[in-house]
């Protein structure tokens, strides 16, 4: 069975379209949160995950458009997106946002799925190893899959020193899921922070118990181009040509 995991789409449909085209034959999708918020095309994103078999968790900016979060706890530009947002989307899209849950716990008997970390699923982010250590006590499955940052990464749990360590995701690389306890975000789909712009996903082998980690060029003009005639922020759509 291959498992498509995608984080943080921020309603940025042609990233979407292009990694579910290049992901290949997989048989369900794991969002790790962020649908909508950013970009601008919220309806669709949403739509087109919801057509797939699909598990999916809330994200910080999924909960900014419900009310679920005070939108002063975000910056300028992505509360304006957010209340933007939330007056394009249609009310069945609103009601499944409200229906995801904050995490998933023992997906395929070894996953926990989450947005933000273990300890605080919406809200908290994991971008050391220390932090990560601290949230290795959070969850009891093997292995969480995690977003929020928009950057992929991998920590791994030493259990002889009762620490962790990070390490970047190969690209095109199968990574051996074998007893050793790990943290691991996917990067984002719709706007990557590690200063590469290309999309960002993993596929995920039950069979053999590997993942792989890709990255994707899509049309990022043609998305600016959208956000500019919502009147969306200049620094959201100037980012995207960045991977900032």
């Amino acid at each position: 069975m291959r498992i498509l995991i995608l984080s943080d789409i921020h309603a940025n449909l042609i990233a979407l379209e292009t990694v579910l085209r290049n992901a290949g034959e997989f048989d369900r999708i794991w969002c790790l949160g962020d649908i909508v918020g950013y970009g601008p095309e919220p309806n669709a994103c949403v739509e087109r995950l919801r057509a797939y078999d699909l598990v999916c968790v809330a994200g910080n900016h999924d909960w900014a458009v419900l009310d679920k979060l005070d939108l002063e706890e975000f910056n300028p530009d992505a509360r304006r997106a957010a209340i933007w947002t939330r007056d394009q989307l249609a009310g069945q899209n609103l009601d499944w946002l409200h229906s995801l849950p904050e995490y998933l716990p023992a997906q395929a008997d070894k996953f926990t799925l989450i947005h933000g970390s273990p300890r605080y699923p919406i809200w908290e982010y994991v971008l050391t190893p220390a932090v990560a250590r601290i949230n290795f006590d959070f969850f009891d499955t093997q292995i969480c899959l995690m977003g929020h940052t928009h950057v992929p990464v991998l920590y791994r749990y030493h259990r002889d020193e009762h620490t962790a360590t990070a390490e970047p995701l190969p690209e095109d690389i199968p990574v051996a899921l074998d007893s050793e306890r790990m943290m691991i975000n996917p990067g984002s789909v719709g706007q990557p922070r590690d200063g590469d712009a290309r999309a960002a996903f993993i596929l995920l082998d039950l069979d053999t118990m590997t993942l792989t980690h890709h990255r994707v060029e899509y049309n990022i003009l043609s998305t600016q181009l959208k956000m500019g005639q919502a009147n969306l922020p200049m620094r959201l759509i100037t980012r995207l040509s960045y991977g900032w």
